[in-house]
């Protein structure tokens, strides 16, 4: 077979794999997401109005990836209640909280109105107040501090020439599992904002 014919093949099965993999809950598209309203779309920037936000969330030693577990064995049943609490995206982070430390949180299901207890003490429960967010979605990949800073730049710039005034430290939000191929993700910064 001809070269030319093996990357035609190669395509072509990629795609299939993608499509079959969209619809099934290995990939983004089989989780509830964060509810929102998309204001205005420019690219890869929009503004975007939230509700409130229902979190369970962790702090963890910049650079450790061990909030993850904490929040997974929560929503697997470490409550009090015993009871698994659906996966949903994103999950979201925020970088040198509180002296230093990094932290991470997963969205509580929009139907679930009263959330178990944690068992882990390191995990609580909290609401993040509803309102508008100017988002940017970055250079696919895994969560890197390169990246990070020169999408939080992107954004502030996208800010500014909007005439609009962020509010507090960007959140960081990550859509995928860690098997998803790299050029497949999706990874946000986001801000809130005032005005417009």
């Amino acid at each position: 077979m001809k070269a030319w014919a093996w990357w035609v093949v190669c395509i072509v099965a990629a795609l299939g794999v993608a499509g079959l993999l969209a619809g099934c809950g290995v990939t983004r598209a089989g989780y509830e997401s964060a509810p929102h309203r998309v204001v205005v779309r420019e690219g890869r920037f929009e503004l975007r109005d939230y509700p409130d936000l229902r979190l369970a969330t962790t702090r963890m030693p910049s650079g450790q990836d061990s909030g993850f577990m904490r929040l997974f064995r929560f929503i697997s049943g470490g409550n009090e209640r015993g009871e698994k609490i659906a996966m949903t995206t994103p999950v979201f982070m925020e970088r040198g909280v509180g002296g230093g430390e990094d932290s991470m949180a997963f969205v509580l299901p929009e139907a679930m109105t009263n959330a178990p207890k944690p068992s882990a003490s390191e995990v609580s429960l909290a609401t993040v107040p509803g309102g508008r967010f100017a988002v940017h979605r970055f250079a696919a990949g895994r969560p890197e501090t390169g990246l990070e800073a020169e999408a939080e730049r992107a954004l502030r710039a996208w800010i500014d020439g909007r005439r609009l005034t962020a509010e507090g430290r960007p959140t960081f939000a990550y859509f995928d599992p860690p098997w998803i191929p790299r050029w497949f993700r999706r990874n946000e910064v986001m801000l809130r904002v005032k005005g417009e």
